[in-house]
């Protein structure tokens, strides 16, 4: 079984639109694209090139495909990973992939992307169900509008912490890995605090506490 592993940068606010560059991402009138790039430095470089490396295969949504496939080809890298490795696109929109060992996902993208995971191989790149790792890069500034990581209608989950980072420009690298449902809890003051599972949480319309 492999693992589907999302990689973000995000905004101490959550916004993860445009890190890259001005027009990456112009989207609801998104003016701060380029965000992020104040923030590199050699250890940002080498943990970034060390993940590529990892992946089998690469998970792309249409515009991170078209931005990719517009400037990854020009590489001078002979073994750039992101050149070499499949990328599976998902899109309704694109009919012809024309950066090599690229694949369409047709019909059901869950599904697929389940298809995917089944097989033997290495980590699944997302660059979202059924995701087993976040890796997370944190930046210290406040964008106050964009796109968020999670959205509304995300599945609510539980991460553990794995590791934890942090570059010489102040940015922190976060790793969780998925730790199964989310859980609630109650606590009054003087009494006991109670931790429940989502299956008998108060939120889930009945069931006992488990204390």
């Amino acid at each position: 079984m492999r693992k589907l592993v999302v990689g973000s940068f995000v905004s101490l606010d959550g916004v993860m639109q445009a890190p890259g560059g001005p027009n990456e991402d112009r989207d609801g009138g998104f003016q701060h694209g380029g965000w992020l790039v104040p923030y590199f430095d050699e250890m940002f470089a080498g943990i970034m090139t060390e993940w590529t490396k990892r992946a089998g295969a690469f998970l792309l949504g249409r515009k991170t495909y078209q931005i990719f496939a517009d400037s990854w080809p020009r590489s001078s890298d002979p073994e750039e990973p992101l050149n070499l490795r499949p990328k599976f696109v998902a899109s309704r929109t694109l009919e012809k992939l024309t950066w090599n060992n690229s694949f369409l996902l047709n019909g059901d993208v869950a599904k697929e992307v389940a298809k995917l995971k089944a097989q033997a191989g290495g980590e699944i790149q997302v660059h979202g169900d059924l995701i087993d790792t976040l890796r997370i890069w944190q930046f210290p500034v406040v964008l106050g509008s964009g796109k968020r990581l999670f959205g509304e209608g995300a599945i609510p989950l539980s991460f553990r912490l794995v590791d934890t980072q942090q570059n010489t420009t102040g940015a922190v690298l976060h790793v969780y890995e998925r730790a199964g449902n989310l859980k609630y809890g109650e606590v009054e003051v003087g009494q006991e605090t109670v931790v429940f599972d989502a299956q008998s949480s108060p939120h889930s319309g009945g069931g006992e506490l488990d204390e």
